[in-house]
């Protein structure tokens, strides 16, 4: 693929027009835009077309994470959305997983649409081994992500989403087809922020990542069209 393919950006904003403005700003840069939480509550499904409609694909960030039979309904809504992507936690479970993996397979196919990638949320890259720890998680970050990640495998989902410390194990670990989606980058002219686990862009695409996510370093940069080119320019290998 090439670096075009390879950046999704976030759109960390929470109005509409705030969000077209920057996919418009962006669509020739980018493919890919991420949907996350402030925004689809702001807006409602509504702002995935409207993404759409720009021309970009959106990878719809909700990380769903309840009892199985809530995680599926929630899983086949959104797939009728037809974003490119989106995200379940992989804390939820191999039962929601799983069943979320069934659920937008009969979806996709009563829809007559092309299915989306379903990633399961491994470790936020917000948390290291002492976050861990305090919410009653005994293994490292790295261990524990491999673990998660394993089991989303097992459990029929498309990939994962981890933070660059661990796409080089799990690539070596669960094969070149299965996806890797790495928040947690950072360009080396950018702050770091709350992220505690992070990584260049052209690093985290040597370590196998298939797509990075940059919010901020691109959305808050004063023409956030050239940060994007910066960055694809970084990722290249």
């Amino acid at each position: 693929m090439t670096s075009i393919n390879k950046l999704i950006v976030a759109l960390d904003v929470n109005t509409e027009e705030k969000a077209v403005a920057l996919a418009e700003t962006l669509k020739n840069e980018v493919r890919f835009l991420k949907i996350g939480l402030e925004l689809f509550s702001a807006c409602g499904p509504k702002i995935v077309e409207r993404i759409k409609e720009t021309g970009c694909d959106v990878f719809l960030d909700l990380k769903f994470h309840d009892i199985p039979t809530t995680v599926m309904k929630a899983a086949a809504a959104v797939t009728a959305l037809e974003p490119f992507m989106f995200n379940v936690h992989a804390l939820g479970g191999y039962e929601m997983m799983k069943r979320t993996a069934e659920a937008v397979a009969s979806e996709t196919s009563r829809l007559e649409i092309v299915k989306p990638k379903v990633l399961a949320v491994t470790i936020l890259t917000s948390m290291d081994e002492k976050a861990m720890r305090e919410i009653g998680l005994s293994l490292n970050p790295k261990d524990a992500v491999l673990k998660l990640a394993a089991l989303a495998k097992k459990a029929g989902l498309d990939g994962v989403v981890a933070s660059p410390s661990e796409t080089k194990a799990i690539r070596e670990e669960l094969g070149e087809d299965f996806i890797i989606v790495t928040p947690g980058v950072r360009p080396e002219w950018a702050a770091v922020n709350d992220q505690k686990r992070v990584a260049t862009p052209k690093a985290a695409i040597k370590d196998g990542a298939n797509y990075i996510v940059v919010g901020r370093p691109i959305t808050e940069y004063k023409d956030p069209a050239e940060a994007a080119r910066q960055i694809r320019k970084e990722m290249e290998i």
